[in-house]
């Protein structure tokens, strides 16, 4: 299953000729009416990262009868993001003679031998004054089914943007967890190393207050208090629970990138959990080297998170 972003756009046009003599198995009768259903749909949608799924029409009064229908159609397929759906409507009107029809002739001269009985002075009905009659007595174009059919094809166009764009979200989140993975392997030697400086230190120190004072305390009284101190300052420095964590959630975040689906709310927080434990991490840095690496872990976290809110 792939995983989503929540930005994207696409669009689509369907046409009423889609729709129209589909069942019907006259082919002149098909190819009549066809010619007389000229028009089209453009649909086009929008969207951008939110925590919901919040959704806004912007369309001709015409099809608002059909806004529950979209609206379906949107949320079956997606459950986050900002989304605006525009609709075009496009009649052709253009100076192309229109097709009489065989019961639009018989009415007209009908009323036209209707006319002249009670009018014989009127004179006969020209061909051009025919076809604008059969022009302007043609019935307008329903859009509806071409309206329905744009947003179908629409929703498909984007649930496919979205999951291209979702695909590079991954690829980026997963190069991000290497190089945290990598910081936090530096970070873990380097606990050893600051306890055994410190405690050298302590050692110093002791010796030197030994000298101060003319030997009132001996030298394995000393040790053992520089030994006692440098353990203590051990615990306080130590960071291999917030480490362990730290590869838990990496660990975590792997997987849910490469499981897909709606994942981008899980994510989210997993996100607040890596920040905790670099932010602790640098609290306890005992070492410049675990001050630049706490500093580095923080700048990829939140470049994670900005990456992390457009995930569905």
């Amino acid at each position: 299953m792939s995983v989503y972003s929540m930005t994207g756009y696409a669009s689509a046009v369907a046409s009423v000729a889609d729709h129209v003599g589909e069942n019907t198995e006259d082919a002149s009768a098909t190819a009549a009416s066809r010619h007389a259903a000229e028009g089209s749909v453009g649909a086009e949608l929008r969207s951008v990262n939110s925590r919901f799924l919040d959704l806004s029409f912007k369309m001709p009064d015409e099809f608002r009868a059909l806004e529950p229908a979209f609206r379906d159609l949107i949320t079956a397929a997606f459950k986050r993001g900002k989304m605006e759906l525009r609709l075009q409507p496009q009649r052709v009107v253009d100076n192309a003679w229109p097709h009489p029809q065989p019961e639009q002739l018989h009415a007209l001269a009908h009323l036209e031998g209707t006319v002249q009985n009670w009018l014989p002075k009127a004179g006969p009905l020209s061909v051009n004054e025919v076809l604008h009659w059969c022009r302007s007595a043609a019935p307008a174009v329903k859009l509806e089914d071409a309206a329905l059919e744009a947003v179908r094809r629409c929703v498909e166009a984007m649930k496919e943007a979205r999951a291209v764009e979702g695909d590079r979200l991954v690829a980026v989140l997963l190069d991000k967890l290497v190089q945290l993975r990598e910081l936090a392997a530096q970070a873990g030697p380097l606990i050893p190393q600051a306890v055994q400086r410190q405690q050298e230190r302590f050692l110093q120190r002791y010796q030197e207050a030994l000298q101060a004072v003319g030997g009132s305390v001996t030298p394995e009284a000393a040790q053992e208090r520089a030994l006692g101190e440098a353990a203590a300052y051990a615990l306080r420095i130590d960071v291999d629970e917030e480490l362990q964590r730290l590869k838990a959630h990496l660990d975590e975040i792997e997987r849910l990138l490469k499981k897909g689906g709606e994942a981008g709310k899980r994510l989210d927080f997993l996100i607040q959990e890596l920040h905790r434990e670099a932010n602790t991490l640098g609290s306890k840095a005992a070492a410049l080297e675990l001050t630049q690496i706490s500093v580095g872990m923080k700048v990829l976290i939140e470049q994670m998170r900005e990456q992390v809110q457009n995930i569905e």
